[in-house]
């Protein structure tokens, strides 16, 4: 139904509007469906260099690095191709200390994400001999392999059909099936993962998993989806794709507020702490220290930024000498190159170093 002359359509009435009607199930029409969004991604597809290697080693590589990581980040900030430069195979991952590895990854965030790599190079070499595994259970087997990262193994490394679901591919087969459950459930990840498989290209289940996560990339987007462009929209029940996929409610992001110090020896030395706590343990920061210790010495610098559920304010006080206390050691600035530091931290030692 058309709107009254005169008036400017809600969004959800334009998208009614636009939105090209359905035909006909995927799953009643596999064939049909998976030609569809071949035929799109061979003329469409973006080239990635993980797309370009069946190696399940490289594959792991990105796969880890993808994970809460966008892919402009991994790729323009060259990420992939420099850790694979240091760290080129199981063997040499699996021999590399703390300081390398995270230097490697520092800027990524989430760092369990490289000692979990590191374990599952360390698994792969010590059980199967350096040869990775092309079964699901002994993949997820593995340490840090769940059963997304090895339905990507078994696809694009061994060319076998698999459940592969991300939150791309979720959000897709969402609006194909009108599907109003909450996405973060465990059925409905049961579930989602059950269509993904039944609509795998058995022939070319690598080319057919990664065309799911570009149309979802790129044309099933979030918010509002470019359905008049859509490959496959005549297979898509949604008759409102902008309302789904049904998320929960995400928890509240909490304010805190961290107080650093800068303080610097007469040579020149920086007093630096090296974290021991799980999150990350083995990265180097400005030492912390309480408000109100830091509240009648100058502040010289100050960022925010966003660690899982907290968006913390970072407050960097200049502060006299003194002795270094327990983790923490004074760090000459040619060290610092070397050394894994966070990035919030990394931030403020860059400004800090210019500026004194």
């Amino acid at each position: 139904r058309l709107p009254p002359l005169g008036k400017t359509p809600a969004p959800q009435t334009l998208m009614a509007l636009t939105k090209p009607r359905f035909e006909e199930s995927p799953l009643e029409a596999p064939e049909a469906f998976r030609k569809a969004l071949g035929v799109w991604f061979s003329k469409d597809g973006k080239d990635f260099p993980w797309r370009r290697t069946s190696d399940p080693y490289a594959i792991l590589v990105s796969e880890m690095m993808l994970q809460q990581t966008r892919v402009a980040t991994v790729l323009g900030k060259g990420y992939y191709t420099r850790f694979l430069a240091e760290f080129p195979d199981v063997g040499a991952l699996a021999a590399a200390d703390d300081t390398r590895l995270l230097k490697a990854w520092e800027g990524l965030g989430y760092y369990r994400r490289a000692r979990m790599l590191r374990d599952a190079a360390s698994a792969v070499l010590d059980i199967h001999r350096g040869v990775f595994p092309s079964g699901e259970k002994e993949l997820l087997a593995l340490p840090g392999i769940g059963p997304y990262t090895a339905a990507a193994l078994l696809s694009f490394s061994f060319g076998k059909p698999s459940a592969l679901v991300d939150g791309n591919v979720s959000r897709v087969l969402s609006r194909l099936m009108d599907d109003p459950a909450t996405i973060d459930s465990a059925a409905t990840i049961k579930q989602h993962r059950k269509w993904a498989l039944s609509l795998c290209n058995s022939e070319d289940p690598r080319r057919h998993h990664y065309a799911m996560m570009e149309l979802g990339q790129t044309i099933c987007r979030p918010g509002s989806p470019l359905c008049e462009m859509c490959p496959v929209t005549r297979f898509c029940k949604a008759r409102e794709p902008e309302n789904l996929p049904v998320k929960k409610k995400a928890p509240a992001v909490t304010k805190i507020t961290e107080y650093a110090i800068w303080c610097r020896d007469a040579t020149g030395r920086i007093l630096l702490h090296c974290e021991s706590g799980s999150r990350r343990k083995g990265l180097w920061k400005l030492p912390l220290r309480s408000a109100e210790s830091c509240s009648a010495l100058k502040m010289i610098f100050d960022t925010t930024y966003p660690i899982t559920r907290y968006k913390v304010h970072l407050k960097v006080h200049e502060a006299e000498t003194e002795p270094p206390a327990n983790g923490e050691e004074w760090i000459a600035p040619e060290r610092l190159g070397s050394l894994p530091v966070a990035a919030p931290f990394r931030k403020a030692l860059n400004r800090l170093l210019s500026d004194f």
